[in-house]
């Protein structure tokens, strides 16, 4: 067991974690949301870091990592579309969701094929996840009763889960065009 997958399987012991206390009806436990949201947002960059940094990358990490992010993000927007009732949160937030999930089965399917490569993350990716992780943790802190700038966080959240969103739909756009070819050879 490396420290780059033992960061990752840390990350998704602390969905539960998350969800408790986002339902936990004490201010500070708002605070603690956020910021674990934000701890395991970080151990997502530091466990890539390390396993590229001290040579430990492994397929296991390789299948692991993009699950747990996935885990949290999606958990993070399925607490707050819940808590919103909003529909203008659940369009972006089902955007993100359903990329995630179309994504997933094009590498499978592509890793099928032995070209996984063609699906691998893009630059372009990378951003999306750093905007979209910024903007969940910016709605986060936003629920903080105690906290006199959390309608300013709230609505910076909003903004960056939009720019997420488009952000998403173009990276969709981008895999989909590299795996085209494929979709015409196996119709």
């Amino acid at each position: 067991m490396t420290i780059p997958n033992m960061l990752t399987l840390f990350r998704i012991c602390l969905v539960p974690l998350f969800v408790l206390f986002f339902y936990l009806p004490f201010p500070s436990f708002s605070w603690l949301t956020a910021f674990i949201f934000a701890f395991a947002a970080l151990t997502d960059w530091l466990d890539g870091y390390l396993a590229r940094n001290l040579s430990q990358t492994t397929r296991f990490g390789a299948f692991l990592d993009p699950v747990a992010d996935k885990l949290v993000v999606v958990m993070a927007l399925v607490l707050l579309v819940g808590e919103h009732h909003f529909t203008w949160m659940a369009i972006p937030a089902a955007i993100i969701i359903g990329r995630e999930i179309v994504v997933s089965a094009l590498r499978e399917w592509m890793a099928e094929l032995g070209q996984r490569a063609s699906v691998a993350v893009s630059c372009l990716a990378k951003i999306k996840t750093v905007v979209q992780m910024l903007a969940i943790f910016f709605l986060l802190i936003g629920r903080v009763p105690t906290l006199s700038w959390a309608k300013t966080f709230g609505w910076l959240g909003y903004i960056g889960l939009y720019a997420a969103a488009a952000l998403t739909v173009w990276t969709l756009l981008l895999y989909l065009r590299a795996v085209w070819g494929e979709f015409k050879v196996s119709a």
